[in-house]
């Protein structure tokens, strides 16, 4: 077979009785690399220690993963100027978080014939957010409901999660 020493330097062809004896004198294990290889390749290393390096640099990647959070706003074709702003509210606090927001439009009875009431303010909340945000999914009529996703813009997720990872300031201890 062919050894790899643990530093990653070719031993050479040895046989499999010399590479054994030589990952006991070193106190290290012999690891089969590549076993279809002619000859086949071995290395030395510590597997346990391998085995835990692995280990964190999966954790690590787990940890750095981004985890989109979508959240839901629910609106009516017939919905008061009011009530629009407060969910246009809503939808703009989501995206400064750096949160995807899936808009729904429900329509009931004679508004099912109407769907371009939905659209329409579907646009113009899109148009009203547009400095936070993009339309990731455009509107679409399923069944009863029209759908919209919109995603924040890059720098926005960057400045929220800049905000998480950021310590809350302390406040100051002033004597009396």
């Amino acid at each position: 077979m062919r050894l790899v020493g643990p530093g990653g330097e070719q031993v050479g062809i040895v046989a499999i009785g010399d590479a054994l004896r030589l990952a006991q004198e070193s106190d290290l294990d012999l690891v089969e690399v590549a076993p279809t290889a002619r000859p086949p390749v071995c290395k030395l290393m510590d597997y346990g220690k391998w085995k835990y390096e692995n280990a964190q640099k999966a954790r690590e990647a787990r940890r750095n993963q981004a985890h989109t959070i979508i959240k839901e706003m629910k609106l009516r074709p017939k919905i008061d100027p009011h009530d629009y702003a407060t969910k246009r509210g809503h939808v703009v606090r989501f995206l400064k978080a750096g949160d995807k927001v899936k808009i729904t439009i429900m329509f009931r009875g004679r508004e099912q014939s109407r769907p371009e009431l939905g659209f329409r303010l579907l646009q113009r909340l899109a148009e009203d957010v547009q400095e936070l945000g993009f339309v990731e999914s455009a509107p679409k009529q399923d069944g009863r409901n029209m759908i919209m996703v919109m995603a924040p813009h890059r720098n926005v997720k960057a400045e929220a999660k800049s905000r998480q990872q950021r310590p809350a300031p302390e406040e100051s201890q002033q004597p009396v």
